[in-house]
């Protein structure tokens, strides 16, 4: 039993009930909770996506977690590397098999080009400063862009999948700065680890500083209410406001542990705020 948990731990199972989470508010937005069969789909290729990514970023990180996060199962010898990568192939391939289920625009986003994008992160870009930040950022944007194309209304998602992508930007850099000493020993060349903690700061500050203005637009341009309003500040603003105020003093690796943490919930909150706004008005 216990081996079994290390292996269902390796795919990160609060992450995957979040993207499938995802999926189900996206159906939400978009008026769609009656076209049951597609909403399962969606999220069985999402949920089978991540899990396979997942797997494979832990591979590829093998020497990096042993100084971030040692508790990580295959750092701690509980599952193997054949095993993690033979999982990573097989959830892909049944990823593709689902997204062949649904409209062509969504098989392309899917197996075309989210699936390459997240093995080239894994394998290439995850140490390109800034570039690596942006791909991730990408990879969950577009999930918002499959989903919109699963159900043949890309157009509402369209809002969301930039939110998604300035917060989870913001996000991996504060990421990266929290994890600058693992990454310098295994020779990863983030931004934190070719330029510092001060100068990632500066660009977390700006990225953050961007997101939160840019978020509010919608609101400013009457396209979304109070309700968008009210959830926003709570679930965005503030979070980003913290991170602007904390890292002006002096950016630390425990100040950026703890946004990262904060920031993972900042994107669920801001397309809540897409969900209840939509229903209320």
């Amino acid at each position: 039993m216990k081996s079994f948990w290390h292996h269902i731990k390796l795919l990160r199972p609060l992450n995957l009930l979040t993207g499938a989470f995802a999926m189900v508010v996206s159906a939400g937005i978009m008026n769609r909770f009656f076209e049951t069969k597609t909403l399962l789909i969606t999220i069985c290729v999402v949920v089978c996506y991540n899990a396979a990514a997942n797997a494979y970023n832990d591979v590829m990180d093998y020497k990096t977690d042993g100084v971030n996060r040692p508790k990580r199962p295959l750092v701690t010898g509980h599952v193997k590397i054949k095993t993690a990568m033979s999982l990573a192939v097989i959830l892909f391939v049944v990823g593709s098999v689902f997204a062949f289920g649904l409209p062509i625009i969504a098989r392309v986003i899917a197996i075309g080009i989210s699936m390459p994008i997240m093995i080239i992160y894994s394998k290439i870009l995850k140490g390109t400063p800034l570039i690596g930040n942006a791909t991730v950022a990408l990879i969950l944007g577009l999930a918002f862009i499959f989903a919109g194309a699963a159900f043949n209304h890309m157009e509402p998602m369209i809002l969301p999948a930039l939110l998604a992508f300035g917060l989870t930007f913001v996000r991996e850099l504060v990421k990266d700065m929290a994890d600058i000493e693992g990454d310098t020993k295994a020779g990863l060349n983030t931004f934190p680890v070719k330029f510092g903690m001060h100068k990632s700061g500066y660009i977390a500050i700006t990225a953050a500083f961007i997101v939160g203005l840019g978020s509010l637009v919608p609101f400013l341009n009457g396209y979304y209410g109070l309700p968008y309003l009210i959830i926003l500040v709570l679930g965005v603003e503030i979070p980003l406001g913290m991170i602007v105020f904390s890292f002006l003093k002096s950016p630390e690796i425990e100040q950026a542990k703890r946004y990262s943490e904060v920031l993972k919930f900042s994107t669920i909150a801001g397309l809540m705020a897409f969900f209840i706004d939509n229903y209320v008005n």
